[in-house]
């Protein structure tokens, strides 16, 4: 299919299904499909993904993606202050989520789960788009592995109970503004020099890093990343939609949208809960009773019986797949989804992975987004612990996958471009 033709169709596509949305959808429903649909045209025009953060970088030599993921951290940090300070926190549900060892355990076992499947809860949906049977098996196991570990989330003092908390969270985690409380607004300038301080210093390592892969010669460079930087500053509005975007401009979009998000819905960028629905909602269509899921789960029986349109994460999280799908025909780059060589030894590691994320996900109270992205921005000192757990993680899951060859070894002395 010519690229042009791909790119008419995307644009039918993505106005065909807000017309649809509007129209069959409740308002607040609908707000979440088109939350998601932006984020998913975001992700894929702005080559970001969380995984990709620790798995370029190990495999590929390349931290440009974690660098980038400092700037959106920051930006979003920023609004969300600007929010908080007028609004109060009372208004908003933050996700100021436990210091704990459940935290540190869960957030080793999503960066290990992520290396093998290649992807993490949002990127999943974003996967399924150009490989259907990696991010089917992944999806299904994550969504097994979130449905047994709900009520460890529940009931474990290991994931309930924190070892730090401050002022305004006694009992819940440390809120950074409380420690600065005696500062200007309120904390939340310091809280923000905190943050940048933070993402400098991981900047500062992810570049001596990098330098050390390029005098090796075993830095590769990401073709995604090596695209969009030499994008022209100068686009035209048509590129919004049919061209590439620099990763640094997806950034702060995608920062965008999480402060809208928080303006609208009073909470943050969820996105492996719903699979754990998802996976009840498979057993309640298989013959389990309905009732019993619940208690399992500690959830209310609701949850898991209630139409799928009427649930407003989910929607959000198809909105992903749905707006990934569009950028992808904007760009003119969509292929057959179905094609793979995958072997026993892969979807084996795929199931891996996604089970080990899911578990990991009611650890730790959330994925890359939940446990990581949300806190960060909320001024949860949790997301930076989950951070650190994150990419030791990463590194064991890539050493791992080295082992049983599901990556290929370091190459040596090879040009930046392939």
């Amino acid at each position: 299919m010519q690229r042009e033709t791909q790119t008419r169709i995307g644009i039918a596509l993505g106005l065909g299904i807000v017309v649809m949305g509007a129209l069959a959808l409740q308002q607040d429903i609908f707000l979440r499909l088109l939350l998601g649909l932006s984020l998913g045209v975001a992700l894929t025009k702005g080559s970001i993904g969380f995984a990709g953060s620790v798995n370029r970088a190990y495999r590929r030599g390349s931290t440009q993606l974690i660098q980038t993921l400092m700037l959106m951290f920051v930006v979003t940090a920023v609004i969300n202050a600007g929010l908080l300070l007028t609004g109060g926190t009372e208004q908003y549900q933050l996700w100021v989520n436990p210091i704990n060892l459940g935290l540190i355990v869960g957030g080793l076992m999503f960066g290990f789960g992520m290396t093998l499947s290649s992807c993490c809860a949002s990127g999943v949906m974003v996967e399924m788009v150009s490989d259907v049977p990696r991010a089917l098996v992944t999806l299904l196991m994550f969504g097994l592995g979130v449905f047994i570990g709900l009520p460890i989330q529940s009931s474990s003092s290991l994931v309930t109970d924190t070892l730090l908390s401050s002022a305004s969270f006694q009992g819940k985690g440390v809120f950074l503004p409380d420690l600065f409380s005696w500062g200007p607004l309120d904390g939340y300038l310091i809280s923000i020099i905190v943050t940048i301080a933070f993402a400098t210093v991981t900047i500062y390592i992810a570049k001596r890093y990098q330098a050390s892969r390029e005098q090796t010669g075993t830095y590769l460079g990401v073709e995604g990343e090596i695209a969009r930087e030499q994008l022209s500053t100068k686009t035209s509005p048509l590129s919004l939609f049919s061209g590439l975007w620099t990763m640094n401009f997806a950034a702060i979009v995608i920062a965008i949208i999480f402060g809208i998000m928080m303006a609208t819905t009073s909470a943050g960028w969820g996105a492996s809960t719903p699979f754990g629905l998802w996976f009840g909602k498979l057993l309640i269509a298989l013959g389990v009773d309905s009732h019993s899921i619940a208690t399992f789960t500690h959830r209310p029986e609701k949850l898991f019986t209630m139409p799928f349109f009427e649930h407003g994460v989910s929607v959000q999280n198809l909105g992903i797949l749905l707006g990934t799908l569009v950028a992808v025909l904007w760009l003119g780059k969509w292929a057959s989804p179905f094609k793979s060589q995958y072997t026993l030894k892969h979807y084996t590691l795929f199931a891996l992975g996604g089970l080990l994320m899911g578990l990991g996900t009611r650890f730790a109270n959330g994925c890359n987004v939940g446990a990581l992205y949300t806190p960060i921005a909320n001024f949860s000192l949790s997301g930076w612990v989950f951070f650190a757990a994150l990419i030791i993680g990463g590194i064991w899951g890539n050493q791992f996958a080295r082992k049983v060859k599901l990556i290929a070894a370091a190459p040596q002395a090879k040009p930046v471009m392939q």
